[in-house]
């Protein structure tokens, strides 16, 4: 887009200190199928925020970038922050101040590499803490477009799924660059656990298709089985459809694991979980480790879930409602707004860039406690 259409829009003749965030997503079905132009279903976790600082830097110097543990020039940041580097470079273009310098801080409420859409949801946050801080309009199809160019620095050949989902507010049916919400009729939960072990989506998604075109017939139809799977969920959930969602749930895990992207932990969470009531379960995202996602019909049975698996040994559990409006209202967190807010990436008390006892950062948390009502994060031993 060209720049001057957005320079008329600026709110302030100087960019100023920005704000932003995203949150995380899960895939619900359709996993490394919709790569290939099948559906996928995939669900925002709204109450585990990424948010980014974008602070204009005014005496020349470069740019720094707090994040991850890493903390120091932009441009000088590992190769794993490449897809933020572009979000930076994209951002300031559309804003009108493609050589503005800019300290970046991120902090996240969910661990990096689980298929929880942490790049997408950080590249995210700083384009749109960077466009704040110029002080122009940006539509949400702008945003989803900038962070999918920042996307395929990540992850090479990406579907755009995650860059929808991690600034949309409703499940959605995602094929070929289009999106439908999905009217989500099932007064269910999703427990969400990580297994410890970080993925790589782009490792995983090399892999399938090295074995799409060594083994094109047996990959095609897992693929095409996959994408079907997913069509159907989308039904499940605006009819209410538990049993049959766990079922295609349970399916689905089976030919991913078919094209051996799992991973033995994922593999048995997901049998503790189904063994402890799950409706259904599954691994989610790129696979190679990241995250199980759990359908669980109640409260009840998701907490059981929940404690079977922390007793289990992973790090951490998420329970998250699939219709916020119908499902039971859970007092305990009612009572709590901070329950699961644990902090990941955040900022040290130091440098310029230090942004924790902002007034955006007061009043965005202070806006949002009603999220955070919606998720549980337990922690347990590794």
């Amino acid at each position: 887009m060209a720049l001057q259409q957005h320079q008329q829009h600026r709110a302030a003749p100087e960019p100023h200190r920005g704000y932003g965030e995203t949150w995380a997503k899960t895939i619900l079905m359709g996993e490394h199928s919709v790569v290939y132009g099948y559906p996928a279903i995939a669900v925002p976790i709204m109450s585990l925020r990424m948010r980014a600082w974008a602070v204009p830097v005014r005496n020349g110097r470069p740019g720094t970038l707090r994040a991850l543990g890493y903390y120091g020039p932009l441009a000088g940041a590992p190769d794993q922050f490449g897809g933020v580097l572009k979000a930076v470079e994209v951002a300031r273009e559309f804003a009108g101040y493609p050589d503005q310098e800019f300290d970046i801080v991120t902090r996240s409420d969910f661990p990096a590499g689980r298929g929880l859409g942490s790049s997408a949801a950080a590249s995210g946050a700083v384009i749109r803490a960077i466009v704040d801080a110029a002080g122009v309009q940006a539509g949400h199809d702008d945003i989803v477009a900038m962070t999918n160019s920042a996307e395929v620095v990540t992850h090479g050949h990406p579907s755009g799924l995650d860059a929808v989902t991690i600034c949309g507010d409703d499940p959605v049916r995602f094929v070929n660059g289009t999106m439908t919400s999905i009217d989500v009729r099932m007064p269910a939960y999703l427990v969400i656990a990580d297994s410890g072990i970080a993925g790589s989506t782009k490792e995983a998604v090399d892999a399938v298709r090295r074995e799409y075109e060594r083994d094109y017939d047996r990959v095609h139809d897992i693929l095409e089985r996959l994408g079907d799977l997913a069509a159907h969920s989308a039904d499940d959930l605006r009819d209410g459809g538990l049993n049959s969602l766990g079922r295609r749930m349970n399916r689905a895990h089976a030919l991913l694991s078919e094209l051996h992207i799992s991973h033995p932990k994922a593999d048995a969470m997901v049998e503790q979980a189904r063994r402890s009531g799950a409706v259904g379960a599954k691994m989610t995202g790129g696979g190679l480790g990241g995250c199980i996602i759990a359908l669980a019909a109640d409260l009840s049975s998701a907490r059981t879930i929940r404690h079977d698996l922390l007793a289990l040994g992973v790090p951490a559990v998420w329970i998250h409602p699939l219709n916020q409006l119908d499902v039971e209202v859970d007092r305990e967190l009612s009572n709590n707004p901070s329950v699961g807010n644990t902090r990941f990436n955040t900022p040290d008390s130091e440098g310029a860039g230090d942004v924790r006892n902002t007034a955006d950062d007061r009043d965005i948390s202070g806006a949002r406690t009603s999220d955070a009502r919606n998720t549980v994060e337990e922690r347990g031993a590794l």
